[in-house]
């Protein structure tokens, strides 16, 4: 019942990602969403298109586009935005498909692109209006690293995420200083582009992560930097969201 929830509802945008890989990320995000008093819808969608615009594939991108805006046309406004959880998906909608839709369907592309947020850019926002405060969460310290990913840098903002982690008053959250981790999108799964994948990330990201604590927290928003992480270094990373859903207190959770 949305009525039981005081901050009003969002539409989550399940992309494919989430919906195949990191399903545990994507219930974090709702669990979070409920604590914190939002209500979660989803519906029925096509994937972003973000792996057919990697690869060229514009025709059936624009396909992918056309379906999304006719589904979400209707339901997001400034009421109702939409919110997603893999930067490079949920981006597609505010960057791509206003120039890629039909001539036709551009004005409510743009429509839905104004009501388009990463979830930490929702949630700061939300946190800035005094929908909730720090008091929900623990306040024990937590030293907690956090890699950028790089169509967040381009097309929104880290710092959205770094002040996210840091609601939680006991949360010390480093922003390291790497560039790209190397996997770009599919590149770095293919097998001939291993060994470069893997030179880009011993630039500045494999290092870093070694040098850090083991009891250290490492953060990442992009699937792809995750998974890069785990193979050059060994290291567990976590979405934002996971760590912040972690860290609700007990009391909010009951």
């Amino acid at each position: 019942d949305p009525s039981i929830y005081p901050n009003g509802s969002v539409t989550l945008f399940c992309d494919e990602f989430t919906n195949y890989n990191d399903t545990s990320v994507g219930i974090a995000t709702i669990k979070l969403l409920n604590a914190l008093g939002y209500h979660v819808g989803m519906i029925d969608h096509a994937d972003s298109g973000r792996a057919a615009i990697s690869k060229g594939l514009l025709k059936h991108a624009q396909e992918v586009a056309n379906r999304n805006v006719s589904i979400f046309q209707d339901l997001i406004h400034d009421k109702m935005p939409l919110i997603g959880i893999e930067p490079s998906a949920i981006l597609t909608f505010r960057d791509e498909y206003p120039r890629i839709v039909d001539k036709t369907r551009v004005d409510a592309a743009i429509s839905i692109g104004t009501n388009t947020f990463l979830i930490e850019e929702f949630l700061m926002k939300e946190f800035n209006q005094g929908k909730f405060d720090s008091t929900l969460f623990t306040t024990e310290p937590r030293q907690i690293i956090l890699h950028g990913h790089c169509h967040q840098k381009a097309l929104a903002d880290v710092s959205d995420t770094l002040w996210m982690l840091s609601i939680p008053q006991g949360f010390c959250v480093e922003l390291l200083a790497t560039g790209c981790c190397g996997m770009a999108g599919s590149f770095g799964y293919e097998k001939e582009h291993y060994r470069v994948s893997q030179q880009v990330g011993e630039l500045t990201l494999f290092p870093k992560i070694r040098q850090s604590k083991m009891n250290t927290i490492i953060a990442a928003s992009g699937t792809s930097c995750r998974h890069q992480i785990a193979d050059g270094t060994k290291r567990v990373a976590l979405h934002p969201i996971e760590i912040l859903f972690d860290a609700l207190s007990v009391d909010t959770l009951s």
